[in-house]
């Protein structure tokens, strides 16, 4: 049943100098959160080893010679920065954007998320001695220099690995993680040669140093923490930072003039806050050249091309499917007749009518014919869509129960549901830790297994949740296992906190699923098709400790698309018969409840599991897939409650704080995930004050051996040990139910159609100096008009 006065787990607030600090690393393709990805077994050089991402790279892939050189490109964020230091916990998709324009990146990932050695900072970086120590040996490329004019060197990675190795409090950092491994950092040879030496071994050392600060950044507490917050006065990238105007919501970028590598094509680049509601408006405008969207403004671009295809203007297309379409000659004939007529006070109202339809279908024509300009590019994110189910209390707490959750939900519907639309491959994930296409990839669901009704009723009926079960008193013996024991425990525990609570929670927008029983108060309407919705944008989601949360989450989601499931074949509810209504004589009898989707129950408790919802714009696609699984549960006697709340909510008092028994939201993948996923599944502690310190690790699900097998794959410098530890990792991770991966969210860009080298990257980084405007046919372009 719904957990909402369950005692509550809480994010690592201790310090930064434990090894379970780390928090999620963020990678600039999502909303950096979201949420990226490979382990070094990726490094490989068998370039045929791996499988292929399951979407391509959408970029319009152009060689520099076909691009224009100058212009300003408008690239929409969702908002301004809160600070330029990535390292910090407000960090967010722009601070990661202007850092991969602006800084060093020692390795960036390819199409397949695989780290590479980026030969603009390096000329080799590889590890030279394994005994006594691990060491590596950088060998910088001897034209780096920071914009001041000053060498790229041992000194800026001295500053950088004391600010975050977590040895000095004073610096307010988000995460540490492998830089406190290091044991400590020296000249090499010459200033061109930088030598890092390793307390103990780690497999993820190409993760650091990307970005790459100067020392005036990390040299002192005073300047990590607000120095780079409002402003970068040395960079070293393809482009600088000009200035931030905080009133138009502009950030320029500016071709940097001591960059040594290949020239940016552009003059500058402006990062533009465009909230994702308003994007269709602002390309419609004419105000952005490149923005991810969701999927309403990617169908309604694709009727714009449509109608240009078809040589259909956008005054004839109103007319076809705008304002404009269902006014028929008749009636319209009527309304100049009322708008002409005797009565004068409906006469005005009906030419004020008339004027507003015919404004709206004049704005409509112009915006077809504006967004006929663009294309969208589409691929896959780095990052997944998850079920997370709470095991701290309640019926969750026994995986029995969480197996059951898992192996009644068809995830391959519901991938199929989100993508399949889109024209993107549906496969559902088969990993935690990896993404197909990625070195440490391998499918470990098997560990779970796939849907299968009749085995999750049998493991529900295996944990004592059975048919009339809510109607049972307790026989005051043990049911099921010590861990359904502990869950019914805590539910206890539970209603007695729930009862001193002096804030009663409010039913508003909340419903329980299968409750229209004659006699009781009516249920809210169902979220999803049919159902009214004001939508939500999601944190993903993605994608920390205390006042990291926030920022990681916020760097974990990107955005949801797809639209609303309708509800298919072999989906619809028992028909039931309306509650209180009485039927005619001789009206068929209701359809009986199958006993297999009858409720279920223990010990005299109905068996219900608290959904935890987003109910803003733009999270209309987790909603849809929050109804079917709603229909997926109820095939097998699991009810639900449903609980909207808002976006500013979702994350902070629900998701983090553990106040929900099922929820929806999105996680990266990662380059290193030995790293970067263990925060994210490492078995919750106890805290002195009897709560739980969960890392990022909201489903508060975990096994000791779990965490040996991350720290294990982190301490190897053996490739392909190191992978075998991850996926050994996954398929146990997989077995604790906690979390149950969905589908690969798509990415979708809007694009002018001149726009090059930019779009739906995947799982690479951008290449900033080469994203351009492809030169004209005839002109060869004329970038002061841009």
């Amino acid at each position: 049943m719904s957990q909402v006065g369950a005692p509550q787990g809480r994010t690592w607030a201790g310090s930064s100098r434990s090894p379970r600090s780390r928090t999620l690393r963020s990678v600039a393709t999502l909303t950096s959160a979201v949420l990226a990805v490979t382990v070094l077994a990726g490094c490989s050089s068998d370039e045929d080893a791996d499988g292929a991402p399951a979407a391509a790279q959408d970029n319009a892939p152009t060689a520099r010679s076909l691009v224009d050189d100058g212009g300003t490109l408008r690239w929409a964020v969702d908002a301004l920065p809160a600070t330029f230091n990535a390292f910090q916990a407000d960090a967010d998709a722009t601070t990661n954007r202007v850092a991969g324009a602006a800084l060093p990146a020692l390795h960036t990932l390819d199409e397949r998320g695989r780290p590479r050695l980026n030969p603009d900072y390096l000329e080799t970086a590889e590890v030279v001695e394994t005994e006594p120590r691990q060491v590596v040996l950088y060998k910088l490329n001897q034209q780096a220099v920071w914009s001041d004019g000053r060498e790229i060197g041992a000194a800026d990675f001295v500053a950088q690995w004391r600010a975050l190795s977590g040895r000095d409090t004073a610096y307010w950092t988000a995460r540490n993680a492998g830089y406190e491994r290091i044991e400590k950092i020296e000249k090499g040879k010459n200033d061109l040669e930088v030598r890092v030496t390793f307390a103990k071994p780690y497999a993820d050392w190409r993760s650091l140093f990307t970005p790459l600060y100067p020392k005036q950044v990390m040299g002192s507490p005073n300047s990590f923490n607000d120095g780079a917050r409002t402003t970068l006065k040395v960079t070293a990238g393809p482009f600088l930072l000009r200035g931030v105007d905080r009133k138009t919501g502009d950030l320029t970028l500016a071709r940097n003039p001591r960059w040594w590598g290949r020239p940016a094509k552009l003059d500058s680049l402006v990062l533009r806050a465009v909230p994702r509601a308003d994007r269709e408006a602002a390309l419609a405008g004419g105000k952005l050249d490149l923005a991810e969207i969701d999927r309403s403004t990617a169908e309604r671009i694709a009727l714009a091309l449509k109608d240009a295809d078809a040589g259909r203007s956008g005054a004839q297309a109103a007319q076809l499917h705008g304002p404009g379409s269902a006014i028929t000659p008749g009636k319209a004939l009527g309304s100049w007749a009322l708008a002409h007529g005797a009565d004068e006070e409906l006469a005005s109202e009906v030419k004020a009518a008339r004027a507003e339809n015919q404004a709206a279908a004049a704005r409509y024509a112009a915006a077809q014919d504006a967004l006929a300009g663009y294309v969208v590019r589409k691929s896959l994110e780095p990052a997944y869509t998850q079920l997370s189910l709470n095991g701290e209390s309640g019926p969750l707490a026994d995986e029995r129960v969480r197996r059951a959750v898992a192996r009644a939900i068809d995830r391959r519907e519901l991938a199929e549901s989100v993508l399949k639309p889109l024209g993107l491959p549906s496969d559902p994930p088969g990993s935690h830790l990896a993404l197909a296409g990625q070195a440490a990839y391998a499918d470990s669901s098997d560990a779970l297994g796939d849907q299968d009704t009749k085995e999750a009723r049998a493991l529900l009926a295996d944990a004592g949740w059975v048919p009339g079960g809510a109607q049972k008193k307790p026989a005051g013996t043990k049911a099921g296992s010590e861990a359904g024991t502990k869950a019914k425990t805590a539910e206890e525990a539970d209603s007695k906190k729930k009862a001193e609570k002096s804030d009663t929670a409010s039913d508003d927008g909340l419903y329980i699923v299968g409750d229209d029983k004659p006699g009781e108060r009516p249920a809210a309407p169902r979220i999803g098709p049919g159902g009214p919705e004001t939508g939500t944008r999601v944190l993903a989601p993605a994608p920390a400790a205390a006042r990291q949360s926030a920022g990681l989450l916020a760097r974990a989601e990107a955005l949801d698309t797809g639209a609303r499931a309708a509800a298919g074949p072999g989906n619809t509810k028992p028909d039931k018969g309306v509650a209180g209504a009485y039927a005619p004589l001789g009206s068929a009898a209701p359809a009986a409840v199958p006993a297999a989707s009858q409720a279920l129950g223990k010990d005299g408790k109905a068996l219900s599991l608290r959904f935890v919802l987003p109910s803003g714009p733009g999270s209309e696609t987790l909603r849809s897939v929050g109804d079917r699984i709603v229909r997926m549960l109820d095939a097998v006697g699991i009810r639900t409650e449903i609980t909207k709340v808002s976006d500013e909510s979702f994350f902070k008092d629900h998701i983090a704080s553990g106040d929900y028994d099922l929820a929806l939201y999105s996680w990266p993948a990662s380059a290193f995930p030995a790293t970067d996923a263990r925060p994210i599944f490492a078995k919750p502690e106890p805290a002195s004050d009897g709560s739980l310190l969960v890392e990022q690790n909201y489903s508060r699900v975990g096994t000791d051996r779990i965490d040996q097998l991350f720290d294990q794959a982190a301490g190897t410098l053996d490739e392909e040990e190191a992978g075998d530890l991850i996926r050994q990792a996954d398929a146990r991770i997989w077995a604790a139910a906690g979390s149950i991966p969905l589908y690969q969210r798509p990415q979708l860009v809007a694009a002018r159609q001149d726009v090059v080298n930019a779009g739906a990257w995947g799982f690479a980084a951008p290449q900033y100096q080469d994203i351009g405007f492809k030169k004209s046919e005839t002109t060869k372009g004329s970038p002061s008009n841009r």
